[in-house]
């Protein structure tokens, strides 16, 4: 049973840091490129990061460069999202997803909130 298991979300102020982790079981984590989305309120989904099986080459949305690094660990099938300098606008429920040619797994969320 394919399972991906988000977890590290939490309040924290405008400035500061979290790291989500998603924790992955059920598939050849090692073969798919991962990818952390998040979705606010009112808003659509959006990709924020991604990193790639083979060399694990890794893609930002403008907002987050520099903030935020993505990072997988292929023995712990775990893949990480270190975000830093946290702002209000990064307040939304964030999901990792595992893809594959035309295979899409996500997760079920963690909720990210920037706020004093």
């Amino acid at each position: 049973q394919v399972q991906l298991v988000e977890s590290g979300g939490g309040l924290v102020q405008p400035g500061g840091s979290l790291r989500l982790s998603c924790a992955a079981s059920g598939f050849s984590f090692s073969m798919y490129d991962m990818n952390w989305y998040r979705q606010a309120p009112g808003k659509e989904r959006e990709l924020v990061a991604s990193i790639t099986s083979a060399y694990g080459g890794t893609n930002y949305k403008d907002s987050v460069k520099g903030r935020f690094t993505i990072s997988r660990d292929n023995i712990k099938k775990t893949v990480y999202l270190q975000m830093n300098s946290l702002k209000p606008d990064d307040t939304a429920v964030y999901y990792c997803a595992a893809v594959r040619g035309g295979v899409m797994y996500w997760g079920q969320g963690t909720q990210v909130t920037v706020s004093s």
